[in-house]
């Protein structure tokens, strides 16, 4: 069971959290509880590391003192969560990431989960102890305090779930399940009952803010059925909420699934690049270096000499993009660099995209109607991306939900 930060946002919704865990307790089930910090925690940690230490906030993050001090937040919730249970009458108790142990790498700020032996937390669950996880953080092989990046308690939960081969993950938060688009955008939204892994990666990486793209990954890599459901409905009868489970356990498969919206975008456009061999190769390895990671990418003939190539990046890295290819410009060669923040990216999903065809065409059809034009373009199997000017984001949102026919998706609640 994890529980996100407006879920622990204080003492008296940790009281809400222990009757979670006590209802499954109650009911025999072995529980491992992994808890994020509370609510607006981690942005005051992460803004005291910005006030004390290097003038660049993009270099804290890898600094090993910024994890000891970022990961004290999930430290206090999980102490607080053990006390409350304890309170209550069960065998409760707090453990850190060093202490399970959660074995990361080294990539201090951003570290990736290497192992979590069974032993000693799987000995407790066995003695009857509700462990009480602080999510977020793990022990790196330099032996210091390792955090996993924001949403890192996901990625926490579904690989304690996946080491001590639970029966599921429960992911609560602040909404009752996954839904066909934000509910905020749309008033149609419906409550998807299952979704497939693949959807939930591509959903997960493309807007939607449900769960860290990574938590995903290690569900679907090792079979974890993973359920998200509200923790603001009542203990003892929670939400159905979605279940995110393999492709072969959905019965209804619906061509799109979802429609998202991703409003962290930029481009950068360079114009008239040499057309020859190794180019682009300069151009990305440049921006890999840099540790940029790129999305969508089109090349066209300029009108003047050469090509031009497009493409688009997360907004926060764009300033950094834009520094290193005009350090490199002379090296490239290109006559010019045009850079755009005003962008969004809008994507439809769905497994069942792969065995049916015209999913393209209804989707530009419906943008098309709605007079928004179309600047990049990238899929894969089961999504299609467009990017589009910011104003009409929304609007596109609103146009393919109904155009896919999800105001009225089977499967839905």
């Amino acid at each position: 069971m994890k529980f996100g930060g407006t879920s622990v946002a204080d003492v008296e919704r940790m009281r809400r959290v222990a009757a979670f865990v006590k209802r499954e307790a109650d009911a025999g089930h072995s529980v491992v509880v992994a808890v994020s910090a509370m609510a607006g925690e981690t942005n005051r940690l992460v803004a005291l590391c910005a006030d004390a230490g290097p003038p660049d906030p993009a270099l804290d993050v890898r600094n090993v003192e910024y994890d000891a001090v970022v990961a004290s937040g999930e430290q206090v919730t999980s102490g607080l969560v053990a006390l409350i249970l304890q309170k209550m009458g069960y065998r409760a108790r707090s453990w850190q990431g060093w202490q399970a142990p959660i074995r990361t790498d080294n990539a201090h700020g951003k570290a990736r989960i290497l192992a979590i032996p069974e032993e000693p937390l799987g000995d407790a669950i066995d003695n009857g102890e509700i462990a009480v996880v602080a999510g977020f953080q793990g022990v790196a092989e330099d032996g210091r305090i390792s955090t996993l990046g924001r949403g890192g308690s996901d990625t926490t939960a579904v690989a304690l779930a996946a080491a001590l081969k639970a029966e599921r993950c429960d992911i609560y938060t602040d909404v009752d399940g996954v839904y066909t688009t934000d509910p905020r955008i749309s008033k149609q939204a419906r409550r998807l009952d299952r979704v497939s892994y693949e959807e939930m990666l591509e959903m997960a990486s493309l807007g939607a803010k449900v769960l860290q793209t990574r938590s995903v990954e290690l569900a679907m890599a090792y079979k974890v059925p993973v359920r998200v459901l509200s923790s603001f409905g009542p203990p003892d009868a929670p939400t159905p909420g979605t279940l995110i489970c393999d492709e072969e356990d959905i019965v209804e498969k619906q061509i799109v699934s979802a429609v998202t919206l991703s409003k962290d975008e930029a481009k950068i456009s360079l114009m008239s690049v040499p057309d020859e061999p190794g180019k682009a190769a300069q151009i990305f390895g440049l921006l890999a270096d840099a540790g940029i990671n790129i999305d969508m990418i089109i090349q066209s003939p300029s009108r003047q000499a050469g090509a031009n190539i497009s493409f688009t990046m997360a907004e926060s890295e764009l300033a950094r993009a834009v520094d290193a290819l005009s350090l490199a410009k002379e090296k490239i060669g290109y006559v010019q660099m045009l850079s755009d923040k005003n962008v969004v990216k809008v994507s439809v999903i769905g497994v069942g995209m792969r065995s049916h065809t015209g999913v393209a065409s209804t989707m530009f059809r419906a943008l098309a109607d709605k007079s928004i034009n179309i600047q990049n373009i990238s899929t894969s199997e089961i999504k299609i991306s467009v990017l589009i000017a910011s104003e009409y984001g929304e609007l596109a949102v609103r146009a393919l939900h109904q155009a896919y026919g999800l105001d009225r998706a089977q499967g839905a609640a």
